[in-house]
């Protein structure tokens, strides 16, 4: 397909209207506008029209496509929310607003969503306080991380290590160490941790642990009272990851069984949009002895009702996003919450785990699983037998492409060789789930007679097969584009 630039036909052109006159000091001065036209493309409209309906056709999404893309919750947002969102009394204000004295009642809506949305992730999690601001889920492991430092700098501690699971959260080490502390792995015992591990590591020096619960296996912690207690007996604190709340929503409040402190993606559990390169929101909550070093600013209500921005937090680490958060994405999480209620939210994890258990139980004739058992909200397969025979995951999940369906992350995690790591989510049907797992066995049993054919997987999209390595080492970018 050419690119926009390539069709460009000299002196073609569609519909320009001619501004409306308007007073002179309407117009921009002189010395901020260009002193020549922008070298855009000449096309009419009909070439403009066809040039992006063709091009959304070939975009990859959820609202096209299954997307069975485990540890990050890639699943169907309601349109509803997208209408709230776009709202004119939240999209016409201006995020500097809230800081102006004369404000007054034009921004306090947006200010009552904002605590509003804070109460019920309290809620929801068990903890006492949260900020919205971090505008991601690792934005959001990193201020948890920050947090941790403030306290134990605070007490006077001297703390240097963060422990992390082999089997937490792929960010998690990354977060760990820009925050400063040095990152102590510790390996799984049948893919949950192990508390005999975990003793081994622990010093006065360990600042906390950063875990998934359940894990990027898809496997609760069944060991996390005794977790807790370790942690806890060194003056350490918990971090949750929140990545895999999907399957505990309405379940189990963190908060009661001793994590410190924990960040949500409403991304991915409180349907907003994800992937595609944002935009998304990491809140992160925490309990009484690390709320006063949360963000600044904080929306506080009033006695008469009214919601003003305090500041005067003298222990805060500061701000660590512009404004407020990604208030669209907050906004959209907290109509979806107030919709579903807490029995909704209770069914998500209901569907979302009896979904998984589905998918693993059709397919685990076919593809090794590792930890073979009741799993949570997704579950992690191995092609190790298909590999020896020439077909790697990787081919699997091209060949998957060519079926409609999303690849699953067959990167990660790195303790399963061959990984396919499957998450079908809430907002699938049954039909959807039995026509990727006939076609993940039909490509399963190509892989024993026809092994080539997987080789060449992708036929059927817009880019086929790709030397990924090349391409990753020696981008080539084509008919560059300048205005």
């Amino acid at each position: 397909m050419q690119t926009i630039f390539a069709k460009s036909i000299p002196g073609r052109q569609g519909i320009w209207p001619e501004p409306a006159q308007k007073e002179s000091h309407h117009y921009l001065p002189e010395n901020f506008l260009r002193s020549k036209r922008p070298n855009l493309p000449e096309l009419s409209e009909l070439d403009v029209v066809r040039h992006y309906t063709l091009l959304s056709r070939k975009n990859f999404g959820v609202d096209t496509n299954f997307y069975p893309l485990g540890s990050c919750t890639m699943k169907y947002n309601p349109k509803i929310l997208e209408e709230i969102a776009s709202l004119p009394g939240f999209t016409d204000l201006h995020p500097l607003t809230p800081q102006l004295k004369t404000a007054g009642l034009f921004t306090q809506g947006a200010l009552e969503v904002l605590y509003e949305t804070e109460k019920l992730l309290c809620e929801i999690t068990g903890m006492d306080a949260f900020t919205l601001q971090p505008l991601a889920g690792a934005h959001g492991e990193l201020t948890g991380v920050m947090l941790i430092a403030a306290y134990h700098q605070h007490k006077g501690n001297k703390k240097t290590k963060i422990i992390v699971p082999d089997s937490a959260h792929g960010t998690n080490p990354a977060s760990a160490a820009i925050a400063g502390y040095k990152v102590i792995s510790i390996k799984s015992k049948q893919g949950i941790i192990d508390p005999a591990a975990l003793k081994e590591v622990l010093d006065d020096e360990v600042a906390g642990i950063m875990m998934t619960c359940p894990n990027t296996l898809g496997l609760f912690e069944t060991h996390l009272p005794e977790i807790v207690e370790l942690i806890h007996s060194v003056d350490g604190l918990l971090y949750y990851d929140g990545a895999n709340l999907n399957a505990i929503l309405g379940k189990m409040k963190v908060g009661d069984v001793g994590f410190d402190v924990v960040h949500l993606n409403l991304h991915k559990t409180f349907s907003t949009p994800h992937g595609g390169g944002g935009p998304g929101a990491g809140p992160v909550g925490v309990n009484k002895k690390l709320e006063p070093f949360l963000p600044i600013s904080r929306v506080v209500k009033l006695e008469d009702g009214q919601f003003y921005l305090k500041y005067n937090y003298p222990l805060s680490i500061g701000y660590v996003a512009p404004f407020y958060g990604n208030f669209g994405v907050i906004l959209k999480a907290y109509a979806y919450i107030l919709r579903l209620g807490k029995e909704g939210l209770n069914r998500v994890s209901d569907h979302a785990v009896l979904a998984a258990n589905y998918v693993r139980k059709k397919i685990e004739d076919y593809l090794e699983i590792p930890y073979n058992k009741i799993c949570m909200h997704e579950f992690v397969a191995s092609a190790v037998k298909q590999a020896q025979k020439g077909v790697r995951a990787l081919d699997i999940a091209k060949a998957l492409l060519d079926k409609g369906h999303h690849a699953p992350t067959i990167y990660f995690p790195l303790i399963v060789k061959e990984c396919l790591m499957i998450e079908p989510t809430e907002t699938e049907s049954k039909e959807t789930l039995d026509k990727f797992i006939n076609d993940l066995i039909e490509i399963i049993q190509i892989a024993e007679t026809n092994p080539e054919l997987l080789h060449q997987a992708p036929q059927n999209t817009p880019i086929q097969r790709l030397d990924e390595v090349k391409a990753a080492r020696n981008m080539e970018l084509v008919e560059p584009c300048t205005i």
